[in-house]
């Protein structure tokens, strides 16, 4: 079983593996019971939007971490997984500009990705 802070390094990881955009690393144990962190990117298509939840819930299912559930559609241009302490979205930019979740969860604090490798 994976801590939170190694799922959440993963699912960074396989969205850069898929070049997903502007991703944004929160911790957001101390905001909600929901989660320990949200993972959420941009993808440039419908397509994209696909390959990188694909390639997310594959490499935390490797990992021995399964998805719970697994909601939207890559034609609605947002797909969300959740992994229990880890929430990972990923938007087509019209969409995430919509939902906005940096602003909904504006007091979780920022990760830079840079540090996870």
């Amino acid at each position: 079983m994976l801590k939170p802070a190694e799922m959440a390094r993963l699912a960074v990881q396989a969205m850069e593996d898929k070049k997903a955009q502007d991703i944004t690393l929160m911790r957001t144990t101390d905001v909600t019971v929901l989660a320990d962190y949200f993972v959420i990117c941009t993808a440039a298509s419908t397509t994209q939007v696909k390959s990188i939840s694909d390639a997310v819930e594959y490499v935390l299912t490797e990992a021995g971490e399964p998805p719970r559930r697994r909601e939207g559609e890559r034609s609605s241009g947002w797909v969300l997984i959740d992994f229990g302490c880890v929430i990972v979205h990923v938007f087509m930019e019209e969409a995430r500009e919509f939902y906005d979740l940096e602003r909904l969860w504006a007091d979780a604090e920022k990760i830079d990705i840079a540090t996870l490798n």
